[in-house]
């Protein structure tokens, strides 16, 4: 799986998405929650003989609420099971902001 069927797939949730974070202007302000940004975070490709032999990109995938929502979560984990992506999870409450986040770590393979 490449980082454009990762999005695809993320889209078919029907929250927004965004890479990083949403740009918000005043025509077109950042989304309401629930929403999602990914990013990459770092590579561990296969090496040897001076070439990287398999790509390996770690991505987090943010899961904003504002309040505590196991439903939503379950159908983004759903969604990585589905996938066959094993991730890692984790969880914040951003006090500023009033939201929770929820993070989920994944490898990509190949793409």
């Amino acid at each position: 799986m490449n980082q454009v069927e990762l999005v695809t797939a993320l889209k078919s949730l029907g929250m927004p998405i965004a890479y990083g974070e949403f740009e918000s202007t005043p025509e077109n302000p950042s989304p309401s929650p629930p929403f999602i940004t990914y990013q990459f975070t770092d590579d561990e490709d296969l090496k040897a003989d001076n070439q990287n032999y398999v790509d390996i990109g770690d991505y987090n995938i943010e899961l904003y609420t504002d309040k505590k929502d196991l439903t939503i979560e379950k159908l983004v984990q759903d969604k990585l099971k589905e996938l066959h992506l094993p991730y890692s999870k984790s969880e914040a409450k951003i006090e500023l902001e009033e939201l929770y986040q929820v993070i989920y770590r994944i490898q990509l393979i190949g793409g």
